[in-house]
């Protein structure tokens, strides 16, 4: 694939875990899509604007942000071969034909110089190997005056699957994973952090706000275990521990994620997020 310079990133979506998240879109749209009203109230899309949705995966958001743009339309851009091809077969079932899909990598992709209105994220910006390059060929792509919207985890803390996690800590390798600044899901955890890269990428009138979601993880506690445990997160600390710390990994999670049952039977798990706004100047910045 050319135009890829987070190489790590793309071997690992086009892997095993591109492989996990097609197929549970609907899975993973369950834990996640409390925060697509927020996101898509936030960029302000108007019925003839063109979207950019980075980090797409299996296309959610980007459908979604096509039927608010009718006269529009909505591009989704990602590195997973596996969730693009789910993303194009859901529009086509969907009948939504103002979309489509694209593969490569936000950081180095040959956008069209002002090609867009508005570029939206949830949970897809967390992972550039270099932020300020990709927020800069981002805003680049973006017309003057366009707005760029995105979700990203707040504090390991105040999320309910860290804490799941957490509760393993006994019989696995945690570790330090939840650390703002380090590479992956945290890495934008600290709103400082996020004001600085965007402002080196030449977004000015920078917000940020907190937004909360109840995700849905599973029907029951066994299964939201095996979820979990399914996840690249999971497999990766299971694969470090023997067979009786697995046993009982696996039963200390479910016991956890047993006090988060909700009246109707299912898990649910609440996420903290930064919901970020951002301009691309209406004049030249003298920025990337």
């Amino acid at each position: 694939m050319p135009d890829v310079v987070n190489t790590e990133q793309e071997k690992a979506w086009n892997g095993p875990e591109g492989a996990h998240w097609a197929r549970n879109q609907d899975r993973w749209n369950a834990v996640n899509e409390g925060f697509n009203e927020p996101l898509l109230d936030a960029a302000g899309i108007a019925p003839d604007h063109r979207v950019l949705d980075l980090g797409c995966g299996s296309g959610q958001t980007t459908r979604l942000a096509a039927l608010r743009a009718p006269r529009g339309n909505a591009l989704g851009l990602d590195l997973s071969a596996p969730m693009l091809a789910e993303a194009r077969s859901r529009a086509e079932r969907e009948g939504i034909t103002n979309v489509s899909f694209a593969q490569g990598d936000a950081q180095v992709h040959p956008f069209e110089s002002g090609a867009f209105d508005t570029a939206i994220s949830r949970y897809g910006v967390m992972f550039f190997a270099d932020p300020v390059a990709a927020f800069g060929n981002v805003g680049r792509a973006l017309r003057p005056g366009g707005r760029l919207a995105f979700v990203c985890p707040a504090d390991a803390g105040l999320n309910g699957w860290v804490a799941a996690v957490e509760s393993m800590r006994d019989f696995l390798p945690v570790g330090d994973f939840g650390r703002p600044g380090l590479p992956g899901m945290f890495s934008l955890a600290s709103p400082d952090r996020i004001r600085d890269v965007l402002t080196a990428a030449g977004f000015t009138d920078i917000a940020i706000g907190q937004a909360q979601a109840c995700g849905t993880w599973g029907h029951g506690a066994e299964d939201a275990a095996e979820f979990l445990l399914g996840t690249g997160p999971g497999r990766h600390l299971l694969e470090q521990a023997d067979a009786t710390a697995q046993a009982r990994a696996h039963l200390t999670l479910t016991d956890h994620l047993r006090n988060h049952l909700a009246a109707d039977g299912t898990v649910r798990l609440r996420s903290t997020s930064w919901l970020v706004t951002a301009d691309r100047p209406t004049e030249p910045s003298g920025r990337p």
